[in-house]
């Protein structure tokens, strides 16, 4: 690994000062609109009637897909098991 940022710093040191300052302030550019586009979307969901961060739990999809539709739907015997067991 310390070869391969070797020989980037080598090329890197290669390039002309004037082309390393092009992408130095393209990449300073670049770091300022996502920072803005950041700072922006922070303040439209702040901004909105109910002034709170809708903030929720990260659901794991693999879990969600493991679901079988057939057991969602079999609601009526689930509650009739939980009435005959006294579940809550």
């Amino acid at each position: 690994m310390d070869r391969y940022f070797d020989k980037l710093d080598e090329r890197w040191q290669a390039l002309p000062v004037r082309k390393q300052h092009q992408y130095t302030l393209y990449f300073f550019v670049g770091y300022l609109l996502l920072t803005a586009g950041v700072i922006g979307k922070v303040m439209y969901d702040t901004g909105k009637p109910n002034d709170a961060i809708n903030i929720r739990h990260i659901e794991n999809p693999i879990l969600k897909k493991n679901e079988s539709p057939a057991r969602l739907q079999d609601t009526v015997s689930t509650i009739l098991k939980n009435r005959i067991y006294e579940r809550k």
